[in-house]
């Protein structure tokens, strides 16, 4: 009996040590941010552009494929 519950207390200890060894995960430096769809309408009313060219200007733009 007494081996069996050095084993568990071993087993226990040694799985928090396993835990414990492993390094939290490191957030990114900064966070890529996506443009708003305020700011992306802002700038295709700079470019002038209506219908469909407007659309697919302030879904590039969201996407972060425009600057």
């Amino acid at each position: 009996m007494k081996i069996v519950t050095a084993l568990l207390a071993s087993t226990i200890v040694g799985c928090g040590i396993a835990i414990a060894a492993d390094p939290p995960a490191a957030p990114s430096a900064t966070p890529v941010k996506q443009p708003s769809l305020k700011v992306c309408n802002k700038q295709a009313d700079g470019k002038h552009l209506t219908g469909p060219e407007r659309a697919q200007f302030v879904k590039d733009c969201r996407a972060g494929k425009t600057t």
